[in-house]
């Protein structure tokens, strides 16, 4: 029904302006009609002082969430949002299909041995959820995965059905999964509600009985030990951090569990778990600068933690315990004297005790290029990688090698060193190659800790991920698993680049794009096919590609621009199913690695991040100016999207620059910023002051803040249309942020819209089919915003 069809209704005093109004029918029960407006939230003003500085907040009454008015304003919301994407519901529909028709329902993964066994899942059609099952391995050099088909292997039984426990759930989440070494044991946590709070309970796998063991109100990482006598997790303080690790024996009752561990600073969340030999148990304390570590021995889980370094403010580090020469010794990556980190390896029993260097150390020579002090060249120094080509992010050790992951040249990168003895404990790093000018390639799933292979993932834009074995004795590659891409897909009809744009300040910024060859002129956009340079912004001129020549008003693509940039986190090329939905209706997709990303370094964080955070905004910015000046897109045919802090960076944008957008698409978006960091009783208020600065007790970050923060900037001006998408359970973005944003944009004319899962958390609906219609749902608006919402294309 169009608003023209639909009856005048006048709300009353009770009803939300706009929502949608019922009739009653001839049974007396209530039938929804289409809303006649936009919903009109009320104003309560309420006064935010600080600094002397004094913001008049309209809308904070809608942070009451237990308010059935609260509510009725979402559900009119919801409505009017219905009602405005109505004409979307085919489109809808036939992204679902596509998405469902190009993916393998009834699949299963490659068995990974843990132990005694061969663990792997199966999905099956028409079900939500995976399900865990395993088989026996045939002996202890059993090494070589069973080949799995639809059908059951012989031996095969099932270890958890998700299925099963999420039986009359409308959310469903599995927080903790953790076996005893030998099998007999499994822990796990469900959450049924999104807000990421666990039920911990215990399944005797020999005879599939749940054990009377319960613990309610858990954080998500709880672990059993390999014996499956102790379960350690951890709980939440009144704003929702993770403050204590506790010990529960299990077969007794949770009020008898111990806290072995309490972390009184609230910029500090706290975890544990087991390294991979199994031998030792890590209490771990983070900040977002800073960083503690502490060991138990499994020979005496009951023993009291030690400090492995001092805590020290500014100093991040992570621990892995490994067996060098016969001796228990830990390595340790850390930032104390280089910031885009090192390896060194301790003494177990002396961690204080001067380390060794793991990589050798080496100024970049004439081979490596340094740009802002991050090596950009794919050359090596004389065929051997040195610590400072290198972002060293993690370090995973086996019985006879150590695994690296790292960054160099701005993208993901994988390197084996070989152990040795106690005279020369480490061999070269050696990186493995993925051929490919652009990609990812990580660390697989690799349990066993006397394992002699290692399991990587490959993707990139344009290739579905592949999963493959690396023989670490003879180098030896052995493709596992392609991710199947059903349906009538060509793959090779997609074609991926790297582009470089100059920001303001001169930096140049990385964007990875991919589209179909057939609806876009390579010659026009600077396409790589793997023969060209695209790893160093000197493959095209001053940044600018062949399209600016040759780019104009009729060759611009409707273009979707994504970005995030915060926390370091890299936003790595990668395939997605989904997204063949976009390219085939001719939509080019680009990630803008923008800074406050860690794609090319410590740096690149360091100069997104705080007093510095205007970068990603302007970067983002800049990234989209250079996409239309360079003939890629036009104004008129470009969407912007990011979701969480990537929310806020849509929020700015759309502040700083709604001329450049004809949309924005905005997940779980943080755009009252600066409110919820005054708030120290929120969820995770204070440990997000190392990364955004404190505006409570700092005037200057205060005003910074304030300059760019989404929710108080919102102006008179000509916004693009807006699409906001939050859940109400949410507990790291609250909901009160796009409802209040998006009523302060409509107060000014925008065209915003907002959409709550009512039941949902932080990653919205947890069944792949419903994911898969929220998928649908915003590609629908995308397209249409695009003007791309009647092309037809195959599944």
């Amino acid at each position: 029904m169009t608003d023209a069809d639909s009856p005048a209704t006048v709300p009353s005093a009770q009803t939300p302006s706009g929502a949608a109004v019922g009739t009653k029918s001839e049974t007396g029960t209530s039938t929804a009609t289409t809303p006649a407006s936009a919903p009109v939230a009320k104003k309560v003003p309420f006064e935010r002082t600080h600094h002397g500085h004094t913001f008049i907040d309209d809308y904070e009454w809608m942070r009451q969430k237990e308010s059935p008015e609260v509510i009725a304003h979402l559900e009119a919301e919801n409505a009017w949002t219905s009602a405005q994407t109505a004409h979307l519901e085919g489109l809808r529909d036939s992204i679902f299909t596509e998405i469902k028709t190009r993916i393998k329902e009834t699949d299963m993964s490659v068995p990974n041995r843990r132990g005694n066994y061969w663990y792997f899942s199966r999905t099956k059609a028409g079900l939500d959820y995976g399900i865990s099952v395993r088989i026996p391995i045939s002996g202890p050099d059993d090494w070589t995965p069973p080949e799995v088909g639809e059908e059951p292997l012989p031996g095969e039984e099932v270890v958890f059905d998700s299925n099963i426990a999420a039986a009359g759930q409308e959310f469903f989440s599995l927080g903790s999964f953790s076996l005893s070494h030998d099998g007999s044991r499994l822990l796990y946590g469900v959450d049924t509600t999104g807000d990421e709070r666990y039920t911990l309970r215990l399944r005797d796998l020999v005879t599939g009985d749940d054990l009377a063991d319960t613990i309610e109100g858990t954080f998500a990482g709880a672990s059993l030990d390999p014996s499956g006598r102790f379960v350690f997790y951890t709980t939440v303080d009144d704003a929702w951090r993770p403050e204590k690790v506790w010990r529960h024996v299990v077969g007794t009752d949770s009020s008898d569990d111990v806290c072995i561990f309490d972390e009184p600073d609230e910029r500090f969340f706290v975890g544990s778990g087991f390294s991979r030999s199994g031998r030792m148990m890590f209490v771990v304390t983070g900040s977002k600068t800073t960083t503690g570590y502490w060991s138990i021995s499994v020979d005496d889980l009951e023993a009291e933690p030690q400090e492995i370094w001092p805590r020290v403010d500014g100093v991040e580090y992570t621990v892995e315990h490994a067996v060098i020469g016969g001796e228990d010794r830990f390595l340790i990556t850390h930032n104390r004297n280089r910031a885009d980190f090192e390896l060194v390896d301790v003494p177990a029993a002396d961690p204080t005790a001067p380390g060794r260097d793991v990589i050798a150390t080496e100024a970049a020579g004439s081979n490596g290029e340094l740009h802002n002090g991050e090596l950009r060249s794919g050359e090596t120094h004389n065929g051997e990688l040195r610590v400072d080509d290198l972002r060293i992010e993690d370090v995973d050790a086996f019985a006879d090698f150590i695994v690296l992951s790292y960054r160099r040249g701005g993208f993901a990168r994988v390197g084996i060193i070989r152990l040795g003895d106690a005279s020369s404990p480490f061999g070269p790093l050696q990186e493995l190659p993925f051929d490919r000018e652009t990609g990812t390639l990580s660390l697989g799933g690799n349990p066993e800790f006397a394992q002699t292979s290692v399991r990587l993932h490959f993707t990139s834009m344009s290739t579905p991920a592949v999963l493959y074995s690396h023989s670490v004795a003879d180098g030896t590659d052995t493709v596992l698993k392609r991710q199947p891409v059903l349906g009538s897909v060509d793959l090779d009809a997609y074609s991926e680049t790297l582009l470089w744009a100059k920001a303001g300040d001169g930096t140049d910024i990385p964007i990875s794009v991919v589209f179909r060859k057939d609806l876009h002129q390579s010659d026009e956009h600077d396409e790589h096919d793997g023969h060209g340079d695209p790893a160093s912004p000197e493959g095209a001129a001053d940044g600018v590609g062949a399209a600016e020549a040759n780019g104009s008003a009729a060759s611009a693509k409707p273009l979707l621009l994504y970005g995030y940039g915060s926390y370091e986190a890299s936003m790595d090329p990668y395939f997605s199913v989904s997204r063949l939905s976009l390219l085939d209706r001719g939509v080019v997709f680009a990630i803008a690695h923008v800074r406050g990303g860690g794609e090319m370094g410590r740096y690149w964080y360091d100069q997104g991040k705080t007093t510095a955070k205007k970068n990603t905004f302007t970067d983002f910015i800049d990234v989209a100016r250079h996409l239309i000046d360079t003939g890629w897109t036009s104004p008129d045919r470009l969407v912007a999207s990011g979701g969480s802090a990537g929310g806020l960076l849509m929020g700015a944008i759309a502040n700083m620059a709604p001329e450049l957008f004809a949309g924005i698409s905005a997940d779980v978006p943080f755009v009252d910023a600066l409110t919820s960091i005054l708030m120290p009783e929120l969820p995770l208020t204070v440990i997000e002051w190392e990364e955004w600065g404190d505006p409570l007790h700092d005037p200057q970050v205060y005003e910074y803040m304030r300059s760019y923060s989404p929710y108080e900037n919102v102006t008179e001006a000509a916004y693009p249309q807006i699409l906001a998408v939050t859940s109400l359970n949410d507990t790291r973005v609250l909901y009160v942020e796009p409802a209040k944003w998006v009523a302060r944009l409509r107060e000014v004319g925008a065209n915003a819209l907002l959409k709550t899962e009512m039941v949902a958390g932080h990653g919205g609906a947890s069944g792949r089919y419903d994911a898969w219609k929220e998928i649908a749902f915003e590609y629908a608006w995308i397209l249409d915003v695009l003007g791309r919402s009647d092309v037809e294309t195959e599944a």
